[in-house]
């Protein structure tokens, strides 16, 4: 199985990349694993133009967002993990998933969405300052969350797991308990 990691924090030791790394490590069907620090990678953002529909892929000049997009398609099992700012996925993350709609999804004839990730596995982790409940009650990390889920969703996409580690503001370990769920929803895959 092959499975890719997008980390969309820009911190490469986050709480984010940690969380990621349990999940993956949770599980023991990964062949080949493919990390991508979102915040590294050079990309210009999606200018609109609507050609990808038509023409199937980005049609700005071949940059990280595509190389990304191949190994994406290629790849079993999809990680996405994202901080949560403004109760969204971080603005990388989502410049890279709007720079690769046709990886995710065609059109039918008649513009219905037509899932081109249909059967694969994906995971979604996630962390916000907001502590525990008031994360839910402010939408802060179920807002990032959601987010993916609908990229995913559109894409054909099986969700596995959700992680989500709320108040990193004033606490910044990561319980065992987290640990474990991480682990266990590698497990999944």
């Amino acid at each position: 199985m092959k499975a890719i990691v997008l980390n969309g924090s820009p911190k490469k030791n986050g709480t984010i990349a940690t969380l990621l790394r349990n999940v993956v490590a949770g599980s023991g069907n990964i062949d080949k694993l493919d990390w991508i620090n979102v915040y590294d990678l050079s990309m210009k953002p999606c200018i609109g133009c609507m050609r990808c529909r038509k023409e199937e892929r980005c049609i700005l000049p071949d940059d990280d967002a595509h190389k990304a997009g191949k190994a994406i398609n290629e790849a079993d099992v999809l990680i996405v993990g994202t901080p949560t700012y403004w109760g969204n996925m971080s603005a990388l993350l989502k410049m890279l998933l709007e720079r690769n709609v046709p990886v995710f999804m065609g059109e039918s004839k008649s513009g219905i969405p037509v899932p081109r990730q249909k059967g694969k596995q994906a995971v979604i982790v996630s962390a916000c300052t907001t502590p525990f409940p008031f994360n839910i009650i402010f939408r802060q990390s179920r807002g990032a969350v959601s987010s993916v889920k609908e990229v995913l969703k559109y894409g054909g996409y099986r969700i596995r797991g959700v992680l989500v580690k709320p108040g990193t503001k004033n606490n910044k370990t990561i319980s065992g308990k987290k640990i474990k769920k991480a682990n266990r929803i590698g497990a999944k895959l």
